[in-house]
């Protein structure tokens, strides 16, 4: 039984756990300058480079690094454009499952200009073709197969709504993670288990300033588990009894920040999968986050088990702060 009261599986699978990661690849092409351009100016990078992301494929590349199995389900552009088989190149030698992937004709996959600073943050701006949202993905008997938990994100609800809902009816994980302001009548509220918020979309979300107080606000609407992530504050987080509780984030030097919230989330969802009390997971993937901000490459720098093992066994992370709710 997990601390939230839900009991998915009563003991970890023999092999590793398939998440289903559902979302939408993204093209991205980095550069790391010493500070955002003003308006009409031009700035020189010192450093180039182009990899491939979204919040759904970098969350799937953690999950394999950490030992679990992914694939990856949702739209694309044209299966002949370059973005696409860059992708599809990258996601192989991953060896992230990719046959779910939906190619659809004459669109453009999303690409990501992504500007990072000396303190490792990060300033995105993307183009998304709206026509991918009308994507139909494969029968929910085909994607649930082998499924030990489903791990999206809350922009993709349009299309996987349904597939989730019918995912928690089988007693699969649904993870979500929230980095846009949901509507308090969105399906995924109910069409999920955990659902992992962002501190600013929390607050819209919620149209209140305080992350717990939020938290409480949201509870009312479903069972599913709640959090915040607050970057180096931690994760903020309402156990079984409604009380706020927090999960320190590990002080590391951070360099990179780009998909890191990703990795937390990839992680936190094989963790679930691994009967791994919530604490527990939430420290999990905090200590895998956290290795991840310490290199360059977006998901790429991803860390391995064994890594993020040490961390937690190192108890860098202060002890966990309980707020009585």
């Amino acid at each position: 039984m997990t601390d939230s009261g839900m009991n998915f599986h009563e003991t970890a699978p023999k092999i590793p756990p398939r998440i289903l990661c559902i979302g939408i690849p993204v093209r991205d092409l980095t550069f790391r300058v010493q500070g955002l351009p003003a308006r009409g100016s031009k700035v020189n990078a010192s450093h180039y480079d182009e990899i491939c992301g979204g919040n759904a494929l970098n969350a799937a590349i953690g999950i394999v690094r950490l030992g679990g199995r992914a694939s990856i389900c949702g739209p694309m552009g044209d299966a002949r454009e370059t973005s696409s088989r860059y992708i599809f190149e990258q996601l192989a030698h991953e060896g992230i499952d990719t046959t779910q992937i939906i190619h659809m004709p004459g669109l453009v996959t999303p690409v990501s200009n992504i500007m990072i600073d000396p303190s490792g943050e990060r300033t995105i701006v993307t183009f998304r073709d709206p026509e991918l949202w009308k994507v139909r993905l494969p029968p929910a008997d085909t994607l649930l197969e082998d499924c030990h938990a489903i791990l999206t994100e809350s922009r993709c609800a349009e299309f996987c709504t349904d597939l989730c809902a019918e995912a928690c009816r089988r007693g699969i994980p649904v993870v979500v993670d929230v980095d846009r302001a949901m509507s308090l009548r969105e399906g995924l509220l109910t069409a999920s288990t955990h659902l992992v918020f962002s501190s600013e979309p929390l607050q819209e979300t919620a149209d209140i300033s305080d992350d717990g107080e939020a938290l409480k606000k949201i509870s009312r609407l479903t069972s599913s588990f709640l959090a915040g992530t607050r970057g180096a504050q931690g994760t903020i987080w309402l156990d079984q009894n409604g009380n706020l509780q927090q999960t320190p984030a590990f002080p590391v030097h951070t360099v990179d920040t780009l998909g890191a919230g990703d990795v937390f989330h990839g992680a936190f969802a094989l963790a679930v999968t691994e009967n791994q009390g919530l604490r527990e997971a939430l420290r999990f993937a905090s200590a895998a986050a956290a290795l991840k901000c310490t290199r360059f490459g977006g998901a790429f720098a991803a860390p391995q088990r064994a890594e993020v093992e040490e961390l937690l066994n190192q108890g860098r992370a202060s002890s966990p702060v309980r707020t009585e709710g």
